[in-house]
């Protein structure tokens, strides 16, 4: 399985408009992935918490129907990110996209932990509820966004949902990238999945990006790494690997806390 990470930077001096159209291009010219996966909030900046009101969309607005369109045109399975989605109903929520070769929409996931501690997106972001997972034809995905990367019960509910293969799009700052690949090395080895993870590069709103998409195997090593800098990160990998993994050290079947029935 061939997948392309792409690792953009947020220009503040780029409308919307045109890094949609960049960002579309750079989608297109990975036509042969299987997989191209794009950062968090890049439409805005994750840090750029005064954008997110003024550029959220619908989830059918204009960067679905770009990203739909690319998807299509590349003929690859595309995670597209996250945008601040805007609910006719409800609050903002910062939604990822999943999109089919086809332009379909897969799935939508909505970020259940927010980032702020009581301020930022922590209180202008609603917090999505449900676990998301998407069955490609080589793995099945369990679909997380950044700050949910410190929680790891989170995916082991995506374990529990059949994910062989953990994509986590993220808008990470620079001062705590240890963090980034440490936590993505972990959640590999805890539940012995492959780990796609896809940050920004630059700067949003004064917060320097950490950038270093990385991809982690199931047993933890490092596959491939970008560096700080705008780049695309294409790697290869094998998906059966998960199963050989976890037949071979088969530590998830004596899970005892967290399953059913509980233990009495």
């Amino acid at each position: 399985m061939r997948a392309s990470l792409i690792q953009i930077a947020v220009d503040e001096g780029e409308s919307v408009e045109t890094r949609r159209r960049r960002v579309a291009s750079l989608i297109r010219e990975q036509a042969g992935a299987d997989l191209v996966v794009l950062p968090e909030l890049w439409t805005t900046g994750a840090f750029a918490y005064e954008e997110f009101g003024r550029e959220a969309e619908p989830l059918d607005g204009p960067t679905y129907e770009a990203m739909a369109k690319a998807a299509s045109d590349a003929g690859v399975w595309l995670h597209a990110g996250s945008i601040p989605e805007r609910d006719p109903e409800g609050p903002l929520y910062n939604t990822s996209l999943v999109f089919s070769p086809s332009g379909e929409l897969a799935a939508a996931y909505r970020k259940i932990h927010r980032f702020g501690f009581d301020k930022g997106e922590a209180v202008l972001m609603g917090a999505g509820r449900d676990l998301v997972t998407v069955r490609l034809p080589e793995t099945t995905v369990g679909v997380a966004t950044c700050y949910d990367l410190r929680f790891p019960e989170l995916f082991r509910g995506l374990v529990d949902a059949g994910a062989e293969t953990f994509v986590i799009p993220a808008g990470w700052p620079e001062r705590r990238r240890s963090h980034w690949t440490l936590l993505a090395q972990a959640r590999a080895v805890e539940n012995q999945a492959f780990v796609l993870a896809c940050g920004t590069a630059g700067t949003h709103a004064r917060v320097p990006q950490a950038g270093h998409s990385i991809v982690v195997d199931p047993w933890g090593e490092v596959l491939a790494e970008a560096g700080p800098g705008e780049q695309v990160l294409t790697v290869e990998f094998d998906p059966g690997r998960v199963a050989v993994t976890r037949d071979q050290f088969p530590a998830l079947k004596d899970r005892v806390l967290g399953v059913e029935p509980p233990l009495r």
